[in-house]
């Protein structure tokens, strides 16, 4: 039962996931943490830690290591058929129907009506996750006193860096990382 349960809901992240890993987030927050109970907000956001830093997309990533989680590795194997399976049939359908219709006027409609919808749910979950970051998973009704300073300092810095160095977004990472192990240790 619990793989028909991550299928159905991987499946149901994959089919309507328009914009990649980042647009998914918010389906994925809302099936494995709100729906299905099956991890925290503390365990999703290292889900979606783990699931960015491993090679590959996010959602499939995400839906591997919740399987693995909750079902083993016929869990992962069921989650993942489940995020991917969706996104194979839609793809091809709309490759023969592009292929054929390409020169069609409302295909090009169609296209540029989802940009807003994909652009509102990246949004969304870049926003979930600063408010994971900077209020330590208590939200934003903590007040400022819930603000996790530390976090904040470290991500306006890591921001600055990226922006005006140019450095490599893995090495940004692995030092914030560092700083965060040798600072948060002494503060909690």
């Amino acid at each position: 039962m619990i793989y028909l349960k991550l299928f159905w809901s991987f499946f149901q992240i994959g089919l309507f996931s328009f914009g990649g890993g980042y647009a998914a987030m918010p389906l994925i927050q809302n099936q494995v943490v709100d729906i299905n109970g099956w991890l925290t907000m503390s365990e999703f956001a290292d889900v979606i830690t783990i699931s960015q830093m491993t090679p590959g997309p996010i959602g499939i990533n995400a839906a591997t290591f919740v399987g693995l989680r909750i079902g083993g590795i016929q869990g992962a194997m069921v989650a993942t058929l489940g995020c991917v399976l969706p996104s194979c049939v839609i793809v091809l359908t709309l490759a023969y129907i592009y292929y054929k219709y390409r020169g069609l006027s409302v295909v090009q409609g169609v296209l540029n009506g989802l940009r807003p919808a994909v652009i509102a749910m990246i949004a969304s979950a870049g926003l979930t996750l600063v408010i994971l970051a900077f209020w330590n998973g208590k939200g934003i009704t903590s007040g400022v006193d819930g603000i996790d300073y530390v976090a904040v300092v470290l991500f306006a810095i890591a921001f600055m860096i990226l922006r005006k160095w140019k450095m490599n977004p893995v090495h940004v990472m692995i030092g914030a990382g560092v700083i965060g192990l040798c600072v948060y240790p002494f503060i909690l």
